[in-house]
């Protein structure tokens, strides 16, 4: 029985990618998971850091909180916001109101 190595080579490869491939998949999902809800002093800073740079400090109570999701999801892409930082802005904002 002849044995070639390059396929066994090749198929070792492929299945260790195909390992390495899901576990990051695993972490990124956990990770993604945990912070769908936004955090309340990663927001405050980021309000701090970002809208205030080109707006007056706003009253959390000026808008309700529907309100605030629409304004942040429009603001987001004009200030360069990732969607952690717009979901923890969102949080900050709500929690605030």
């Amino acid at each position: 029985m002849k044995i070639n190595l390059f396929k066994v080579y090749k198929t070792g490869l492929a299945s260790l990618i195909v390992i390495i491939g899901l576990s990051f998949l695993n972490v990124s999902v956990a990770e993604e998971k945990k912070d769908t809800k936004g955090d309340f002093a990663r927001g405050a800073k980021a309000w701090v850091d970002n809208c205030v740079r080109c707006h007056n400090v706003r009253d959390p109570k000026e808008l309700r909180d529907d309100q605030w999701i629409t304004t942040t999801f429009h603001m987001r892409i004009r200030a360069g916001l990732t969607g952690q930082q717009t979901r923890d802005i969102i949080k900050f904002l709500q929690t605030s109101n």
